[in-house]
């Protein structure tokens, strides 16, 4: 049986490869491994975004909690990082988020957070996994009273906008603001929180129907707020993804503003305010090269990890540090919460804009971009780790990587949610970059489908 488990949890088709029968495993499983030396009745929140399928995982997933004598803790539609900081506001024992984030609305996924509010160790993700596929046979199933029950958390979302909106000391009155709410789990607490904090604004794709979560919108589909920035003459816009754990920008003029340069941005405006610890970054091996430059240039050491913010995570747990991310827009601001914040990231933003009264153009402007193409390969999911296996397709990375040694790089990398191998050529040759990519891309499909 394959692995469960991908970088950012359990992910799937809902009631195809995600069944409400593999939810209640999980539910028991992990209610088993995050709460099994506790000496009470442990409580676990629960989360979803506003996908159709959450009702019927969140049933199923409830069920295998109180099937282990654990009291389910329901916090309705809610952001993933609202899970993970409620997690430690309530004091409950761990977290579950049920969401497939940025993936199109027939996925969804589940995934588990502890007491703490941070995402499990992969050593923990294996354990669940393995009771799962060995030993669900022998996990207590309690009866009477020793059977867990199912609360409601009606104050989950307004607590979540308070955290936010104390997040600054900043009022945004006179900035403008435009969201992209991707029909998401950021369909309330996103607004709410900006305007609660001053800001005038214009919202686009804040209607969730349950279908229509990232449908041409949000941080993976930019076009709709890009136009509708500059059509409403807004200072700034932001875009999340379905369940708010990422965050892009768009200045006003409509030009993209990434993860990258809101690393870039907040980081340098940190150590400024002498609040950057150790005077570092913690990015990812996609960060584009113009962010170590940046640093370079501005006394800034830029660390790099595998891609998910996980491993940023981990990275800056084990350093120290307090600002790291994803150039797809995970920012992780470790002085406020756990996990990648969308809305915090965007409240910290115009925190910058609204201490240094520049406008969002200039302050991307600390970064220069270099020129990225990135194809993926459409392969077999069960054979995309294989690519270094077959000659032809080493030797023909192993020429890019020449070509573009001087002044780029090439980087392959597989999907950890999708059967994808990623081609990412980083250089000053766009056309030459975006030939080579998609030749590879191609050999990449030929040999592994």
């Amino acid at each position: 049986m394959g692995k469960l488990f991908g970088t950012d949890g359990v992910r799937g088709i809902a009631n195809e490869t995600l069944t409400g029968s593999l939810a209640y495993q999980l539910g028991r499983a992990g209610a088993y491994v995050l709460t099994k030396e506790m000496d009470h009745a442990p409580k676990i929140l629960v989360g979803m975004d506003t996908r159709l399928s959450g009702d019927m995982l969140e049933s199923a997933l409830v069920a295998g909690i109180c099937s282990m004598g654990a009291h389910a803790v329901l916090a309705g539609i809610v952001p993933t990082p609202a899970v993970a900081y409620l997690v430690r506001k309530y004091k409950l024992d761990a977290g579950v988020v049920i969401s497939a984030s940025h993936n199109p609305m027939e996925y969804n996924g589940i995934k588990f957070f502890n007491k703490d509010g941070y995402k499990l160790r992969d050593e923990l993700e294996n354990e669940i996994e393995d009771i799962i596929f060995h030993h669900l046979d022998e996990l207590p199933s309690p009866t009477g009273g020793g059977i867990g029950t199912k609360l409601i958390s009606d104050d989950a979302v307004e607590d979540y906008i308070q955290f936010l909106t104390k997040s600054t000391s900043a009022r945004f009155d006179g900035i403008k603001v435009a969201l992209d709410c991707a029909n998401g789990a950021a369909y309330k607490v996103a607004p709410i929180s900006i305007l609660n904090l001053g800001a005038s604004m214009c919202i686009i794709h804040n209607e969730p129907d349950g279908t229509n979560i990232n449908d041409g919108c949000g941080s993976t589909h930019m076009e709709d707020l890009k136009k509708f920035v500059v059509e409403n003459g807004a200072d700034i816009g932001f875009a999340f993804d379905g369940d708010a754990d990422r965050c892009l920008a768009v200045d006003e003029k409509g030009n993209l503003i990434d993860g990258d340069k809101i690393l870039a941005i907040c980081g340098l405006a940190m150590k400024e305010k002498g609040m950057l610890k150790k005077d570092t970054i913690v990015g990812t091996v996609m960060s584009n090269l113009g962010l170590t430059m940046m640093g370079r240039k501005e006394g800034i050491e830029i660390l790099q990890t595998n891609v998910g913010d996980r491993y940023v995570l981990e990275k800056m747990m084990e350093g120290g540090y307090n600002i790291g991310g994803e150039q797809s827009g995970h920012i992780i601001f470790l002085d406020h919460n756990t996990t990648g914040d969308g809305v915090l990231t965007a409240i910290q933003l115009l925190t910058v804009m609204k201490e240094t009264g520049k406008k969002a153009s200039e302050l991307a402007s600390v970064m220069e971009t270099m020129p990225q193409v990135l194809i993926n390969a459409k392969v077999n999911n069960d054979r995309k780790n294989d690519y270094l296996e077959v000659e032809e397709i080493r030797q023909a990375i192993d020429r890019l990587s020449d070509v573009f040694a001087e002044d780029g790089r090439v980087l392959i990398r597989t999907s950890g949610t999708e059967p994808l191998v990623r081609v990412m050529i980083e250089g000053k040759d766009l056309a030459k970059m975006e030939e080579e990519a998609k030749a590879l891309a191609a050999l990449i499909e030929a040999h592994l489908q």
